[in-house]
């Protein structure tokens, strides 16, 4: 793992942050009504080549890391899957269908994690919490193996995300059955982005907000060990 400052992380994450969401919802938003009221392609169409930048951005995040990650593939086969039944269908809703259950395989394996206590969204926690700094990978490794309570916040969080994909699957699978396929598709980004924020404020409150604070104390507390432990090792290289 790479070490950063504090701020140099926070900065580099939310670039990353912005780069995704142009690449993952901007891009496909503007490219549908692009392709279907520009240049007039039918709704599926539009819907399909849409959804190319996403697809080409999992696969590349694949070779890239040169190892399988179940996950980022499990996304790139629903996403080719669905763009080959909406073509052998003709059906422009179950394109939008097919968004639904991206979701629904996130929150699902996101929430079997959870049972199987090996919470999935740490990978992507520590190191907003740790911040690429020693003593806190060092506090959180003690608090992993050690506190009950830290282990249920870290819990506590894959579990809120979870549960909201799984929700948000069920709203955008109505709605895309309900809902006229022009609104759908940028009221399903709204969905999205309403149900992200709700997950964000959620899963900071009952996860990753207490896990910082006992981060920070258990760092604190760790210092006095140190200075003696240092104080000790010059006291016998002087003997």
């Amino acid at each position: 793992m790479a070490t950063y400052t504090g701020h140099g992380q926070r900065q580099g994450g939310k670039g990353r942050t912005s780069v995704s969401l142009l690449l993952d919802v901007g891009v496909p938003l503007g490219s549908y009504y692009l392709l279907k009221d520009a240049f007039g392609t039918s709704a599926v169409a539009a819907l399909a080549w849409s959804g190319v930048v996403p697809v080409l951005r999992t696969a590349w995040g694949l070779l890239r890391e040169r190892e399988v990650n179940g996950l980022p593939l499990l996304i790139l086969l629903v996403n080719l899957v669905g763009v080959l039944l909406g073509f052998e269908t003709g059906d422009a809703r179950l394109l939008l269908v097919k968004d639904s259950a991206i979701s629904s395989v996130v929150g699902i394996v996101l929430l079997v994690s959870v049972l199987l206590r090996r919470p999935m969204m740490t990978a992507t926690l520590k190191p907003w919490l740790t911040k690429g700094d020693v003593g806190r990978e060092a506090a959180w490794t003690r608090l992993r193996r050690e506190s009950p309570a830290f282990r249920r916040a870290e819990l506590m969080f894959t579990g809120v995300w979870g549960v909201a994909f799984v929700g948000e699957c069920t709203v955008r699978a109505v709605g895309a059955y309900t809902v006229p396929v022009d609104t759908m598709v940028w009221l399903g980004t709204v969905v999205m982005a309403l149900t992200m924020g709700v997950a964000f404020v959620v899963s900071g409150a009952l996860g990753a907000v207490p896990m910082a604070r006992m981060i920070a104390g258990e760092d604190r507390g760790a210092e006095p060990g140190k200075a003696e432990q240092n104080s000790s090792l010059a006291g016998s290289t002087h003997g």
